[in-house]
């Protein structure tokens, strides 16, 4: 007994420790499974979407101390009274430009980018990718320490922070995303080139002042003149008269004092270099410009020059050519355009759907047997909504014209006249539609598909146009909507009193009898098919069959020739015996 306790014992004792080995496997398993998931998450909230605009805020302000360093630090260093008389406002925004140069660093680590199309999140493969960029290499440069050669050089020396000039990046990124990012990128690229040519003069002037400082003030009319005079000794006059003499060398004005001296020279003729290069990048970026907006206009509008021609051709009367000319006129003023599907057809398919929907989708919703229907029907209608613009006078249809659309009114008035065209009946405004009976073939329709009414533009109307083809094509892939818009559609009829119920009872019983025979020609089609196919294979192995005796008749009668061959031999031998 004592021997079975012991072991009862030990078999408890044994128990209780594998189920805590077991206790500690499963925390040592679900330990680094927390922390990695705590990590992750602390790791994803600090990561910066360069497609943000979060990450676009700060690259416009790091616009702010490259511009500083790029025009202060070469003024500074050129006119010495700019530098001496400023000196602490100098420093200040120096060290606060340091500081952001060190946050755009910092902010860099913690940038994301794409790969594969996913935005990468984990700082390990950020900071290798960042640390194996020139990108890298040149920030690394810009904020090493230099102001220590102040020591040395002394404080008026802002010359020895020219590395700060190699933090540049931020300034061409923030101007590629606000082109992309602005309703109007041409003027932002001349506002651009204008910035860039204002840094160029800058600069030439700040050297040709130092120049002039080198060779001597008032030395000989080509240089700065002497600065002992009060009126050439105001700062604003020197850097003014240096930026105006630097104007007209660039730009080849002329009215320059010919040089004296070997320096003179050198610097003029460098000049008409960046002069010559200059023009040729101001003229290449208009050209650029101007042919961007007139192929914008081309996308937009339709091209008058053709429709111009072709008039002149056909010697088409003059009349008809004032009503083209003020309705090109009309297109261009008002901002209206006639392809939008061709506009946006290089976007994908989905994002098509999404900006169709945010520009057309209040106006299709207005249209009552629209109204109610399932969204998937409404965005596939929106993508063929074609507008359409009539002039005054002009019929968008005619009473007994055969229906083909239907008409949704986006802006202007169209009067429902009599065949005089003078008489008036109604008047339909912004979000009235019409035509929409005549696209639903609807059974019992006693105005069948043709128009009941002439409708007149009054003044220029902007429409959409909705063909049946399309709609058919779209209601193939939605059955269920299309039944709806039927019945809605019926409704409408019979509040017109258009609708003969008999006729259209008359309609449907003949479309299910054709339907019920149709599904019973198929039947027997199917039927037929599968007899058919009985037979075939009845003969295919009947020819089988037939092949197989005809083998076997070949076999044997090719064994009875054989046997006469056979016994002839024999036969001879024992005659010679």
């Amino acid at each position: 007994m004592n021997s079975l306790a012991q072991m009862m014992s030990h078999r408890g004792e044994r128990m209780k420790k594998e189920t805590r080995m077991e206790k500690e496997e499963i925390t040592a398993w679900t330990k680094p499974l927390e922390n990695t998931e705590n990590s992750s998450t602390r790791r994803r909230s600090f990561i910066l979407d360069p497609s943000r605009d979060l990450y676009y805020a700060w690259i416009t302000v790091m616009v702010l101390p490259v511009t500083y360093n790029w025009v202060i630090i070469i003024c500074r260093s050129c006119f010495s009274e700019l530098q001496y008389d400023y000196l602490s406002v100098w420093l200040s925004l120096d060290y606060l430009c340091d500081i952001l140069y060190i946050l755009d660093i910092v902010i860099n680590f913690h940038t994301g980018f794409l790969k594969e199309g996913i935005l990468v999140r984990d700082k390990k493969q950020i900071a290798q990718l960042y640390l194996s960029s020139s990108k890298f290499r040149w920030d690394i440069l810009s904020v090493l320490p230099t102001d220590f050669l102040y020591f040395k050089f002394g404080i008026h020396t802002p010359a020895v922070r020219i590395n700060r000039f190699l933090h540049v990046h931020p300034l061409f990124e923030a101007f590629d995303r606000t082109e992309t990012r602005i309703p109007y990128p041409n003027v932002f690229r001349i506002c651009k080139l204008m910035a860039y040519i204002f840094v160029v003069i800058h600069w030439n002037s700040c050297v040709y002042f130092a120049l002039s400082s080198y060779i001597g003030f008032g030395k000989d009319q080509w240089v700065y003149p002497n600065i002992s005079d009060p009126e050439f000794a105001r700062l604003g006059r020197q850097y003014l008269y240096s930026f105006y003499f630097s104007t007209l060398i660039l730009t080849t004005v002329g009215d320059v004092p010919a040089p004296k001296q070997g320096e003179e020279y050198l610097f003029m003729t460098a000049d008409f270099l960046i002069a010559v290069l200059g023009f040729a990048t101001i003229l290449g970026s208009i050209s650029s410009v101007v042919a961007n907006v007139n192929d914008a206009d081309k996308a937009f509008y339709p091209d008058y020059d053709q429709i111009k021609q072709y008039m002149k051709m056909y010697k088409v009367n003059k009349s008809v050519r004032k009503k083209v000319i003020a309705w090109h006129q009309h297109l261009q003023i008002n901002k209206k355009m006639t392809n939008e599907n061709q506009i946006l057809m290089n976007l994908p398919e989905k994002l098509r759907v999404e900006v169709a929907v945010s520009v057309h989708m209040s106006t299709l919703s207005k249209v009552q047997i629209f109204q109610n229907c399932e969204k998937g029907l409404l965005e596939e209608l929106v993508l063929r909504l074609k507008p359409q613009v009539y002039s005054p006078g002009e019929y968008v249809c005619k009473k007994g014209d055969i229906g083909r659309e239907m008409y949704i009114i986006k802006e202007g008035k169209l009067a429902v006249v009599a065949d005089d065209g003078v008489t008036q009946f109604a008047v339909l405004g912004e979000g009235n539609y019409f035509g929409e009976i005549s696209i639903l073939n609807i059974k019992g329709n006693t105005s069948g598909n043709r128009r009941t009414a002439n409708i007149k533009s009054i003044g220029y109307s902007d429409l959409f146009c909705l063909s049946k083809e399309d709609l058919k094509e779209v209601l193939t892939v939605y059955p269920d909507a299309k039944a709806i818009l039927e019945e809605k559609g019926r409704e409408i009829l019979l509040k017109m009193k258009k609708l003969d119920e008999k006729l259209a009872a008359h309609l449907e019983a003949k479309q299910q009898e054709m339907e019920e025979t149709v599904l019973r020609l198929e039947a027997n089609l199917e039927s037929l098919q599968t007899k058919l196919a009985r037979l075939l294979a009845e003969l295919e192995s009947s020819a089988r069959k037939i092949l197989q005796r005809i083998k076997r008749m070949e076999w044997e009668i090719g064994l009875w020739e054989e046997e006469p061959t056979e016994d002839k031999p024999t036969d001879g031998s024992e005659d010679e015996e």
